[in-house]
């Protein structure tokens, strides 16, 4: 009885929150679990009410022109937001208050002309923003305050003319791996700024396709990436182009005449306040490996996270392999390392009440075991063993000659000798019962045979 009751009450409950759900989804929107699409629904505004239980909501392919202050605050749980393809222009102040969750930002594909530093307020969690394809001809330089999650930043396809390098620091942004601004129309590139972003910034900071003046600051920047072997460099070797004296006819592909640089004069070593330490690392297949992460911060407040090319983002709770382990050191350990293990792997120190960050890179490479090389000195020892071998036993198996050997009695062999009264006459009677011969002895020989009658 007790148990029906509460079955009851569990449908009751159940029904309550699938008819909330289907009050709270608007007509024009597609509500499916935690997901929302309103995508292509012809909206020019907002609905008035949007779900609260969302985790995802797409608003793409509509005629939205603005986003009001608010607009989102009842969504504390939305994690993922599809605004591409759209009107808008600017955002209110406080757009996205009470919506910290995002994690995926999507306003590609719109009319935007300013980012302004108050656009992404209070979002400490986003870890994707994408805004390429819009009509962005500037970026404010607190516009990456307090995105301190950020690791992939989209500003391709716009009208950009300066970048603020200088706002994104080691300690403000130590998960950003890329940073895409190739297809605009920036001049300059002041080295000084440049030189001091986060190594891993430097490493997927993507400008092929702009309108980069030839000059030595400019390709002091990328003769250092170059030197490092930056696959942003080596994927686009034809689209970095510069101008000389900034006329256009006079484009060159600088990555591959270098000989107007020539007269440069550049900054061979990089003084950056992270320390960035190289290594190789090179292993046979099924060893194992220990990578430590040997930076310039020490202490028990640093915490620390390895980037694999092939896992992704490894912490201590986020291990879950039984081959992979991380030391409290920072040590990373691969008990059986694979072919597929190769690549880069970096390492975050991480000292949050000094606000500093250092990295280390090692490149991991695992090859298959090689078969061992043919020894010619364990080939020659092993030749003169069985040599002696097979001499002594020359010497001592084979029969004996020698005159003091005692030599085997031959066997004796029965020799039939001639008598003559053993012999039958010719003349005898031929119904006489002869005596039957043995046939089945090696050695044949008449039996003596006597009879009454004489010859």
């Amino acid at each position: 009885m007790t148990f029906g009751l509460h079955v009851n009450h569990v449908l009751v409950l159940w029904f309550c929150v699938l008819r909330g759900s289907e009050e709270t989804c608007t007509s024009v929107c597609l509500c499916i679990a935690d997901t929302v699409s309103c995508s292509a629904s012809g909206l020019s505004k907002l609905p008035l009410s949007l779900p609260s239980f969302s985790v995802t909501l797409d608003l793409s392919h509509n005629h939205l022109s603005w986003l009001s202050p608010g607009s989102f605050n009842t969504m504390s749980r939305l994690e993922n937001l599809r605004v591409a393809h759209n009107q808008i222009s600017s955002l209110g102040h406080g757009v996205f208050y009470n919506v910290s969750s995002l994690r995926h930002l999507d306003l590609s594909s719109n009319k935007l002309h300013i980012v302004e530093q108050h656009y992404f307020q209070g979002l400490w969690r986003l870890e994707e923003l994408l805004l390429f394809n819009n009509k962005i001809t500037q970026v404010e330089a607190g516009t990456f305050n307090g995105l301190s999650s950020l690791k992939k930043a989209y500003f391709s396809l716009n009208q950009i003319t300066h970048f603020p390098f200088f706002s994104i620091q080691d300690h403000s942004h130590p998960f950003l791996t890329m940073l895409d601004l190739s297809s605009n129309r920036i001049t300059t590139l002041p080295w000084e700024n440049v030189k001091d972003l986060p190594g891993l910034v430097q490493r997927g900071l993507y400008l092929h396709n702009n309108s980069l003046i030839c000059d030595c600051d400019m390709y002091s920047v990328f003769w250092h990436w170059e030197l490092r072997g930056y696959n942003t460099l080596k994927d686009f070797m034809d689209e970095h182009t510069c101008t000389i004296y900034g006329d256009p006819r006079t484009s060159i592909q600088f990555l591959r005449r270098t000989r107007f640089f020539n007269n440069c004069t550049v900054e061979k070593a990089v003084s950056q306040p992270v320390t960035v330490l190289l290594s190789t690392v090179l292993v046979s297949e099924g060893e194992r490996v220990r990578l430590d992460c040997q930076t310039s911060l020490s202490g028990t407040d640093v915490s620390f996270t390895w980037l694999s090319p092939t896992k992704g983002y490894i912490t201590e709770a986020s291990i879950n392999d039984t081959l992979i382990s991380l030391f409290p050191n920072g040590t990373l350990e691969i008990q059986a390392a694979k072919v597929n293990d190769s690549g880069l792997y970096v390492c975050t120190a991480l000292d949050v009440k000094q606000a500093l960050n250092a990295t280390r890179e090692i490149n991991v490479t695992v090859v298959l075991p090689e078969a061992q090389p043919f020894n010619t000195g364990y080939t020659t020892l092993l030749g003169c063993i069985v040599t002696m071998v097979l001499i002594l036993m020359y010497l001592y198996l084979t029969p004996c000659r020698c005159s003091w050997c005692k030599q085997p009695k031959p066997p004796v062999i029965p020799i039939a000798t001639y008598d003559p009264t053993t012999l039958t006459s010719v003349f005898s009677d031929a119904t006489r019962e002869q005596p039957k011969i043995q046939t089945n002895k090696q050695v044949a020989f008449m039996e003596l045979m006597t009879s009454d009658e004489g010859t």
